[in-house]
């Protein structure tokens, strides 16, 4: 039977929310695997033992390229340790160039990017000059470049913590303006179900059919009810699923809207500043404290 410390307990707490014991039981039950005491967590808990998924700890921005003629574009993410560098005039500047270079260069990767000329030197040669007249690190986390079937539209939120790309055909800018907003808001996945990994939709389908079951459902409805919640899920998560944010009667969504208007969306791109990435910070007491509730509940 592996371990359970009270590290793994502290870590999962942190994730979920939820009680410290229910962490211990989940974890126990999971043989301390921890993605597996997550979902555990999730049947008995409700979504609240999502609640860390939200949660963003790394700074930086979010800045945006587009062309002219709205056919190519770029969006690149850049890190800092603070939000105070975050808005550093040289830390924008060395972001605003990074999507422009993606943009005209096309670069393969971040390595392939920072190598580029800039200045006097190379992005990374800049990045690394700013490291050192700031004294704080700083990189370069990711990008995307769109090469437009119709014309790109963006929206930057939040002082540039939340940056999206559309490319819409037909409709008008303001439709394009709009939809890019909703994304932002909404976050959606992909555009529809096919871009939904087969990883997600099974997860989202095992864990009704668990909670069906906690709530003493018969075995013949479990499929059924299974499939229910991951269509409800599909439409929660994908962009023509979804009720557009500023649909009049509250019900329209937007592949609705993109067929009154006779327009259609090839891709987006959404980035949200440290999405995915958790600074690691070290909190002594509640640490203490976890321990000792670990070690009070094996005596």
């Amino acid at each position: 039977m592996a371990e359970i410390t009270a590290g793994m307990v502290k870590e999962l707490r942190e994730k979920t929310d939820a009680p410290m014991m229910e962490c211990k039981k989940a974890l126990t039950e999971a043989a301390g695997d921890m993605a597996k005491a997550e979902e555990i967590l999730r049947v008995k808990l409700g979504s609240k033992a999502t609640k860390a998924a939200a949660r963003v700890a790394a700074e930086g921005v979010v800045s945006t390229f587009i062309s002219a003629d709205g056919k190519l574009a770029s969006i690149v993410e850049i890190n800092s340790e603070t939000d105070f560098v975050a808005k550093n005039d040289d830390f924008l500047k060395l972001a605003r160039d990074c999507a422009e270079l993606v943009a005209s260069k096309a670069p393969a990767d971040v390595a392939a990017l920072s190598a580029l000329p800039l200045g006097d030197g190379t992005v990374d040669s800049v990045r690394t000059a700013l490291v050192g007249k700031i004294g704080e690190n700083m990189s370069i986390r990711r990008f995307v470049r769109v090469e437009a079937k119709g014309k790109v539209a963006q929206y930057i939120h939040g002082g540039s913590k939340i940056g999206v790309l559309i490319d819409v055909e037909g409709g008008d800018e303001a439709l394009a303006k709009d939809l890019a907003m909703h994304i932002a808001a909404n976050k959606p996945k992909s555009l529809d179900a096919s871009g939904v990994s087969a990883d997600l939709i099974e997860t989202e389908r095992r864990v009704a059919i668990e909670k069906a079951k906690e709530a003493g459902k018969p075995e013949a409805m479990l499929e059924k009810i299974a499939e229910g919640t991951v269509q409800k899920f599909l439409k929660d998560v994908t962009l023509y699923g979804q009720v557009f944010v500023k649909a009049e009667d509250g019900k329209q969504t937007v592949e609705q809207l993109l067929k009154a208007k006779g327009a259609t969306v090839h891709s987006f791109t959404l980035f949200i500043v440290g999405e995915g990435i958790e600074k690691k910070t070290t909190d002594f007491a509640a640490e203490v404290a976890a321990q000792a509730a670990a070690a009070a509940a094996q005596r």
